[in-house]
């Protein structure tokens, strides 16, 4: 399909980049060219910089909640309005499969920014100390929490739509004036946002801005500038860093989610007919592409073989293919680098233990970045496919001794992101869970993510949080207020 071409949002105006180039959008599926995108130089980087900068330090919308509240209730209608226009635009810049659009990849994100509709009306801005009465003169006390200021927020090409949407409500509800840069491999789940902005909502100029650039050396204007107060990052580990040290210099707010090596530990009293299932699933839910997919299963040693056996016959009965089809649970990765990258691993795979399904190209379409689902076992847990972040769907069975073992081998890994305990006693599995060093943990099962739990991850899997009353505090500034106590 071919769609139309897209405007960045700059200082409340739709504008191409000013030096006239544009770049393609590549359909992961077909390799086809969808349309373009506007390839933004570091000055029109420096245009919506100083564009937020102006609207943050001149106009009202740091401090007037009822108005932002109004806003995003307006963005969330005007993502309503476009809700089947968008559909087919992410498939087919994603490669996503149509039925992650009805859940993370577009319906529940929109529904998600009600989640700081709703903050906006309840929280306290403000708060009161107890007075000093222990002065030369009695002293009343307070607490304001203020927006940051200028963000920039900084999303990759996974899932685009959610995270351009939970950055930017959690900043704009906190009064903060924002500058959003997405993946070049899916600029238009950005642009739009910046369109729908301009079409629906009463959003000042310069609040919000929209820029795509190709080039990371233009896009690292945002890390540095020091204009920009804050920046909200997704992506991994290894960008992360770097974006840490750009933004050193100037000391900003970070609010970094990074890279995961998420493990599910199935104890030995565990039902593994409910585990596997879901777990050797999971990973073929838009080809593994999430930070918190679960990719390291910890089995004990004496039922690794029947926990592998599970997993093969569950994956080999994934439906893969043409993501617009609504049968398929997997479509291709996102482009040509995320392909190479994902079969050295299946290379790595084959020489550091043994892959029992998969690990190989696939000959099943002539064009497109496609892999195969894969699963690797007798496996070191130290070597490097059980170690680093996949973003495949590459899982991997892991044998241990007992819970003391099973939890060294999950925290054994630069991240903490996400994990899974498996137990028919609830309280071992709290027991086990409360000692991961991980942001979030599931048990049986349950699934801990909803937009009032607090996500983020432990080590470098990140810094902050997102959604709860956390991801807005993140864009807040905290000042303590004193002045004489008036006499009543």
């Amino acid at each position: 399909m071919t769609i139309p071409e897209h405007l960045m949002l700059i200082d409340g105006e739709l504008v191409q980049a000013s030096e006239g180039r544009v770049f393609e959008n590549i359909n992961p599926a077909t390799e086809d060219v969808i349309g373009t995108a506007p390839d933004a130089s570091a000055a029109d980087i420096e245009r919506a910089i100083l564009a937020a900068r102006r609207a943050f330090d001149t106009t009202s919308w740091s401090t007037d909640h009822a108005f932002r509240r109004q806003c995003l209730i307006q963005l969330q209608q005007g993502l309503e309005k476009n809700r089947e226009t968008l559909r087919p635009m992410i498939i087919a810049e994603t490669g996503a499969p149509v039925m992650t659009t009805h859940q993370i990849q577009l319906d529940d994100c929109i529904r998600f920014i009600g989640h700081y509709v709703d903050l906006l009306e309840t929280y306290g801005f403000e708060r009161a100390l107890p007075d000093k009465i222990d002065e030369p003169a009695p002293t009343t006390r307070y607490v304001r929490r203020e927006a940051a200021g200028v963000v920039a927020a900084i999303t990759p090409w996974n899932v685009p739509l959610y995270l351009n949407i939970a950055k930017i409500a959690g900043a704009l509800a906190a009064g903060c004036t924002v500058i959003l840069k997405p993946a070049p491999d899916t600029p238009y789940s950005a642009l739009v946002l910046g369109e729908i902005a301009a079409a629906h909502t009463d959003i000042p100029p310069g609040v919000f801005n929209v820029v795509t650039p190709l080039r990371s050396e233009d896009a690292a204007v945002l890390t540095s500038h020091p204009a920009v107060d804050a920046i909200t990052f997704t992506g991994s580990t290894a960008t992360g860093r770097r974006v840490m040290a750009s933004a050193s210099p100037t000391l900003k707010r970070l609010t970094l989610e990074l890279g995961g090596k998420s493990p599910a530990i199935i104890l030995d009293d565990a039902d593994l007919g409910e585990a596997i299932p879901m777990l050797a699933g999971s990973i073929c839910y838009h080809a593994g592409q999430g930070c918190t997919t679960l990719t390291r299963i910890l089995v004990p040693h004496s039922r690794l073989g029947e926990a592998t056996d599970m997993a093969v016959a569950i994956m080999s009965q994934i439906p893969w293919g043409d993501p617009n089809d609504p049968a398929n649970m997997m479509g291709p990765v996102a482009n040509a680098n995320q392909k190479a990258s994902i079969l050295r691993y299946y290379d790595i795979a084959q020489n550091t233990g043994r892959v029992v399904l998969g690990g190989k190209p696939t000959s099943r379409f002539d064009r497109g970045y496609w892999v195969e689902p894969t699963l690797l076992t007798d496996v070191d847990p130290m070597s490097p496919v059980p170690q680093e972040e996949v973003f495949g769907p590459l899982l991997t069975m892991i044998g241990f001794d007992d819970d003391d073992d099973a939890i060294a081998i999950a925290d054994n890994t630069i991240y903490g992101l996400s994990a899974m305990v498996y137990s028919s006693d609830l309280d071992r599995a709290l027991r086990v869970g409360n000692r991961l060093r991980s942001g979030t943990v599931g048990i049986n099962g349950a699934q801990w993510f909803d937009t009032n739990s607090p996500f983020g991850g432990y080590k470098q899997s990140g810094l902050g949080r997102e959604w709860g009353t956390d991801g807005l505090e993140d864009f807040l500034e905290v000042k303590t207020i004193a002045h004489p106590k008036v006499r009543s």
